[in-house]
C-alpha cells in the first residue's frame, strides 16, 4: 500500500538525532538534524548522560523550535511503583514546555500520559519490542502516533509493518547495540547492581571475560571463541548507511541516530554525513531517478569510517547476524580520527580546544558538504594575545590556516588523524 506508492512519491524521512547535553544538541542541529532526543533527570534511559534539568528543557526546547527542529522527551524506563511519584506533574511541565513529543516504552506510563496529557503525541520506544504487524495495529489503536520498531527487524517485516499499517514508523539506522532483546538487559543490574531498564546500565556486554575451573579458585583462563578473544559480548555497532533507500522506499518516516551518551565530535560527525546521504537521495529524486537505482557513493562510506567505535554490523537487516558482527578481540576499534576544535567565533578564527591541536598540523574543517576541508594550522594566539604553538584541551584559541577557512561557522567541529 503506503509502500507501492513510495515509488513515485518517496519523502525523505526525518533525521533525528541524539542531545546528551545541550552542546550536543547544538552541534546535532548545527549539522542538520529534524528532530532531537533527550532526557531529563528523571525517567530516561540513559541516567548518565548530561541530561537535563527543568529550566534546561525549557531552553533546549525554545532552542530547537528557533531552529524548525523539533524536540522529543524520553520518558522510557520500566517503572516500578515508586518511579511513578511525580510522574503526572513532569508530563504536565512538559506540555508547558512545548515538547513535540514524548518516547515511552511503559505500558502504565503510555496509560498514564493518555490521562495526563492527552494532547501531546507519544512514540513508542525500540524497548516495547514492536516486531509484528498485529502490535503496530494494537498500539495505534491506543492512540500512539509513531513507533520505533525494535532492531531485531529484518527490511522484509519492516516493509509488512508498513503495509499493515499508517502509523508513523521510526528506525534505528546508527549506533551502539546491546546484547539483549531490544534493549532490555539484566546483566549490569546482576553484576553492578546498576539497573539498564532504570537507565543506570554499567555497560557489562562491553568487559572482558574470562574463566574459572571450579577446582582451580583464583586461577583465570581466557574466554577464547573462534580464536578471536574475550569480548564475548560486543557487538559492532550499527551502520545502515548505505540502505537508506531502501528505508525510504519502505516507507520509514524517522531514522534515528543512537549517542546520547556519545562525545560531540560524534555527534556532529554522524549527523552530518547522514544528512548528506539524505540531501543527496533528495537531489536524486527531485531528478527522477528512481529510488530502487540510487547508490550512495564509496566517500560516503569514507566519512563514516572516520567516525566509528566497535566497526560496524547491518544486524538483522538482511539475515540474522553472526559472529562476524562481533568484535571479540577488543572493547572498541582504533579510533583513525579525534576532534581537535569546535569553532566559537569566525572573524578571527578562534575555537575551543577538544584534544591537543600544535602548529604544523594538518587537520579537517568539517561543514555540512560531505568532503571536508583540509588545511594546515599555521599559527595560534591566545586570546591574551600570546602567540603558542599548543593548545590543550579546554583552551580558546585564534587560529591561521592555510588555506584560508573563508567559509567556517560557528559550531563547526576540526578534527585531525591521529598516528597509529
Amino acid at each position: 500500500m503506503i509502500a507501492a506508492a513510495c515509488l513515485s512519491t518517496c519523502k525523505i524521512p526525518e533525521l533525528l538525532a541524539p542531545a546528551g547535553n545541550m552542546e550536543k544538541m547544538i552541534t546535532a542541529i548545527h549539522y542538520g538534524a529534524d528532530a532531537v532526543y533527550l532526557g531529563g533527570k528523571k525517567y530516561s534511559l540513559r541516567a548518565r548522560a548530561g541530561n537535563f534539568d527543568d529550566q534546561g528543557i525549557l531552553e533546549a526546547v525554545s532552542y530547537a523550535h528557533g531552529h524548525g527542529v523539533k524536540l522529543y522527551v524520553t520518558i522510557n524506563i520500566f517503572a516500578h511503583n515508586r518511579d511513578l511519584d511525580g510522574l503526572e506533574e513532569y508530563l504536565l511541565f512538559l506540555e508547558d514546555t512545548g515538547a513535540d513529543a514524548l518516547i515511552v516504552a511503559d505500558p502504565g506510563i503510555v496509560f498514564i500520559c493518555k490521562q495526563v496529557v492527552p494532547k501531546m503525541s507519544i512514540h513508542l520506544s525500540t524497548q516495547a519490542n514492536i516486531t509484528n504487524s498485529a502490535s503496530a495495529r494494537f498500539w495505534a489503536e491506543q492512540g500512539i502516533s509513531r513507533l520505533n520498531l525494535a532492531r531485531e527487524l529484518g527490511l522484509g517485516e519492516i516493509r509488512e509493518i508498513r503495509r499493515a499499517t499508517d502509523i508513523g514508523l521510526e528506525i534505528f539506522v546508527h549506533g551502539a547495540l546491546c546484547i539483549s532483546y531490544s534493549g532490555r538487559c539484566m546483566l549490569s543490574n546482576y553484576f553492578t547492581g546498576r539497573d539498564a531498564n532504570h537507565g543506570d546500565c554499567a555497560h557489562p556486554c562491553r568487559y572482558s571475560y574470562k574463566i574459572v575451573e571450579e577446582k582451580r579458585p583464583g586461577q583465570y583462563f581466557p574466554v577464547e571463541e573462534d580464536k578471536r578473544g574475550t569480548y564475548i559480548f560486543n557487538s559492532r555497532d550499527l551502520c545502515l548507511l548505505t540502505r537508506l533507500p531502501e528505508l525510504i522506499l519502505a516507507g520509514a518516516d524517522s531514522i534515528k541516530i543512537e549517542g546520547r551518551m556519545k562525545s560531540m565530535g560524534y555527534v556532529g560527525a554522524v549527523v552530518r554525513v547522514y544528512r548528506a546521504a539524505l540531501d543527496y537521495i533528495g537531489e536524486q529524486l527531485f531528478l527522477g531517478n528512481p529510488i530502487q537505482k540510487i547508490i550512495l557513493s564509496q566517500s560516503f562510506r569514507n566519512e563514516i569510517n572516520k567516525i566509528g567505535t566497535r566497526g560496524q554490523t547491518e544486524n538483522f537487516f538482511d539475515a540474522p547476524p553472526s559472529s562476524d558482527d562481533m568484535l571479540y578481540d577488543t572493547m572498541r576499534t582504533d579510533q583513525p580520527y579525534a576532534p581537535v576544535g569546535i569553532v566559537r567565533e569566525v572573524k578571527p578564527l578562534l575555537i575551543e580546544a577538544r584534544n591537543v591541536l600544535e602548529t604544523g598540523d594538518q587537520i579537517e574543517y568539517l561543514g555540512r558538504a560531505l568532503v571536508p576541508v583540509v588545511c594546515t594550522v599555521i599559527s595560534m594566539t591566545t586570546v591574551d594575545g600570546i602567540a603558542t604553538n599548543r593548545a590543550n584541551p579546554g583552551n580558546r584559541v585564534l587560529i591561521e590556516t592555510d588555506p584560508v577557512l573563508e567559509t567556517a561557522k560557528i559550531n563547526s567541529i576540526l578534527r585531525k588523524q591521529l598516528s597509529m
